[in-house]
């Protein structure tokens, strides 16, 4: 008897997604547009962060959002209305993530080259579906990743979703001010986090209050200006 055929679909697919995100990448640095893709748990304060962060660079650089859900433009709203930037939602039909070319759709949306260059975003953040596991696995053609931790979620996450920790250029931790009531090791976070990637960057923030917002905003703006250089 002949042995059975095995297909490694799951490998294919993230080949030909990688190779997607990569000409994607070389897109958008011929225009000059630099895409963050933020990820995280659900209710970990994404949007609340981004409005904290936007309202701080919207002066200094050109930005536009594309919000990603499996439902609902909730948050697209909320960011148009908060900050007054473009904001598009994206709803990914019951996927738990988005990959190169549901970003390049997505990207669409924002007409990106079908304007003259001088009035496109310097910016795009993209706000990818609330998981820890699925939207870490698909590289989205993003320059850099970024994911907000909230305190509430735990010290340990980094231990709990390696590749979520791995991929991410920037890490979030939101809702500082709430340690005191939860068993949070803000120290031992940030070492489980350099176990799993020794260059990330860690700044704790609380969105509510803006603490720390100064510096993650500052992070963006020189990852933009690094781009574009």
């Amino acid at each position: 008897m002949e042995p059975v055929k095995v297909i490694e679909l799951k490998k294919s697919i993230f080949e030909a997604n990688d190779r997607d995100a990569d000409n994607l990448r070389g897109e958008l640095k011929a225009r000059g547009v630099f895409l963050l893709n933020l990820m995280s748990a659900p209710g970990s304060g994404k949007t609340t962060t981004l409005i904290q962060t936007i309202n701080r660079l919207k002066d200094k650089i050109r930005i536009a959002v594309m919000e990603a859900d499996i439902d609902s433009d909730v948050d697209a709203i909320k960011i148009k209305e908060a900050t007054g930037v473009e904001s598009i939602q994206l709803h990914t039909g019951g996927m738990c993530h988005l990959d190169a070319e549901m970003t390049r759709q997505g990207l669409g949306g924002l007409q990106l080259g079908q304007t003259c260059i001088s009035n496109q975003p310097d910016l795009v953040i993209l706000e990818n579906v609330g998981n820890l596991v699925c939207p870490a696995e698909f590289d989205t053609g993003a320059v850099k990743n970024a994911m907000i931790l909230s305190v509430p979620e735990g010290h340990d996450k980094p231990l709990k979703y390696p590749l979520m920790f791995s991929v991410c250029d920037v890490v979030v931790i939101n809702k500082i001010d709430v340690m005191p009531y939860f068993d949070f090791d803000l120290e031992k976070c940030k070492e489980y986090i350099h176990m799993r990637n020794p260059k990330a960057t860690v700044i704790p923030v609380c969105a509510k209050t803006g603490e720390g917002i100064d510096a993650f905003a500052e992070w963006l703006l020189t990852q933009v200006k690094n781009w574009k250089s």
